[in-house]
């Protein structure tokens, strides 16, 4: 496999966990203030993997793919 499909294969990945982090923040919000303790796990988690797909995407823009 090339680096390009790598790449793609990994943004396709991060972009799933990405999405799932939103909705798990989404669902907490909605919930509050029933879990508000888990609030910055949660964040976190959301913006780590926002970090990661954002990353990965520049990652592929300059392999040119």
């Amino acid at each position: 496999m090339s680096d390009i499909d790598t790449l793609k294969a990994e943004i396709k990945k991060l972009s799933t966990q990405a999405t799932q982090a939103k909705m798990d923040l989404h669902d907490l919000s909605e919930e509050l203030p029933v879990n508000w303790e888990t609030i910055p796990q949660v964040a976190e988690r959301c913006h780590a993997l926002h970090a990661r797909l954002a990353e990965a995407r520049a990652k592929l823009k300059a392999a040119g793919g």
